[in-house]
């Protein structure tokens, strides 16, 4: 965070450097995972790779979870529930119970329709208003932000929406909720599912997420240069993913190890792209998103590669190929059976149990075959949750 008296270079330069990042350490020791959007297609497949960390025992050692999009919804949970979870030998006895189920319970529900219906017609209410009430009355239950377990209790959840007024980062998390160019409110009480609404407020259906504080009660010492009317009373934010569709940053900045789990849709080619204005926009705002995805994609992968970088870890996606890992000993995962998994349409809309199934396991497998290639080769291979549904 910057503080008011810290030099800066114009907003209006070509290049804004981050106060504090344009000399950045080297990260430290610790291991993080990174959760992508991707509606409730990489809600469920985010689901299986947790449920494959938490068997390895990975799970536990992890020291930071960031997420956007579909990814918050998944690591909301986790987050909620964390300490609930009875950890036998670094392993969560009770994840399935705990965190599976409500996410299952979830994606059984069409949530984006009524909410935009509703919050569109509806006076007094908006999309995501619907949306938040949604995720509350399905999972979260009245936590705040304050539920999610401190530093010492677990990993530190960090929830990730992009300010649509300052155009960065806006970060979600038990220890503070901030907007680098606006500044800093510690210990936010703001409810889960309001973060969760806000990091999956997909644009322009579901956006924006209108938050209300005061001026008061930011930070006196993290203090922006936007720390100002309207800045400073009204946030209004967007999916995470239009900023970070990976939720890499918050990670890949601090720590050496790093996980990443990418539920997202590849954008498929279009032979007639509409000539409509609407249509138009869709489809641009699809370009940008796949960009902004594939470049965030390739920073980790790169960084791996490169000796001169100190981060390791791996990268799985849900177009990933069990094959391109160089594993003799894989679950196998058809390309056809993953080819039709990787293209579930970006909705909160629910899905059949056996489809939620096929979802999981993907995670679950692709997730088994990263880590045992790249992050702990002694680790045995594992066994899908729901064998009687095939990948």
């Amino acid at each position: 965070m910057q503080n008011q008296t810290t030099p800066a270079t114009p907003i209006g330069a070509p290049v804004h450097f981050i106060p504090g990042d344009e000399k950045a350490p080297p990260p430290r020791e610790g291991m993080g995972l990174c959760l992508s959007g991707g509606g409730y297609r990489a809600m469920l497949f985010h689901l299986g790779a947790i449920v494959r960390l938490n068997e390895a025992g990975i799970l536990q050692k992890l020291k930071r979870i960031s997420s956007v999009s579909g990814g918050s919804i998944t690591a909301g949970v986790l987050g909620y529930k964390w300490k609930r979870l009875v950890f036998q030998n670094g392993v969560a006895a009770n994840l399935m119970d705990e965190v599976v189920s409500p996410v299952r319970t979830l994606a059984g529900k069409t949530i984006d329709v009524g909410s935009v219906l509703v919050g569109s017609l509806l006076p007094g209410t908006s999309i995501s208003e619907r949306v938040e009430k949604a995720y509350d009355q399905t999972l979260f239950h009245g936590a705040t932000l304050q539920d999610l377990p401190s530093d010492a209790e677990g990993p530190r959840f960090v929830i990730n929406a992009t300010s649509l007024q300052t155009g960065v980062l806006f970060r979600f998390s038990k220890p503070f909720m901030a907007d680098y160019l606006v500044g800093m409110i510690k210990s936010p009480t703001v409810p889960l599912a309001k973060a969760v609404a806000a990091s999956s407020a997909f644009p322009p259906v579901l956006s924006p997420c209108v938050l209300n504080v005061k001026a008061s009660d930011f930070d006196a010492q993290g203090r922006g240069l936007l720390f100002k009317e309207p800045f400073n009373s009204t946030i209004v934010l967007a999916d995470g993913g239009v900023y970070d569709n990976l939720g890499l940053e918050t990670v890949w900045k601090d720590y050496q190890t790093v996980l990443v789990s990418d539920g997202g849709k590849k954008l498929a080619p279009d032979e007639t792209p509409a000539h409509n204005w609407l249509g138009q926009t869709l489809r641009v705002l699809e370009t940008i998103d796949n960009q902004v995805g594939s470049l965030r994609k390739r920073q980790p992968i790169e960084g791996y590669k490169n000796s001169a970088d100190a981060h390791d870890g791996t990268y799985w996606g849900i177009g990933s190929q069990v094959k391109d890992y160089g594993l003799a000993d894989v679950i196998p995962a058809p390309e056809e059976h993953v080819k039709e998994l990787a293209n579930t349409a970006t909705r909160l809309q629910a899905m059949e149990p056996k489809y939620q199934d096929r979802l999981i396991n993907w995670g679950y497998a692709i997730c088994d075959t990263a880590i045992r290639a790249h992050v702990d080769k002694t680790i045995s291979k594992g066994s899908l949750p729901y064998p009687a549904s095939p990948i």
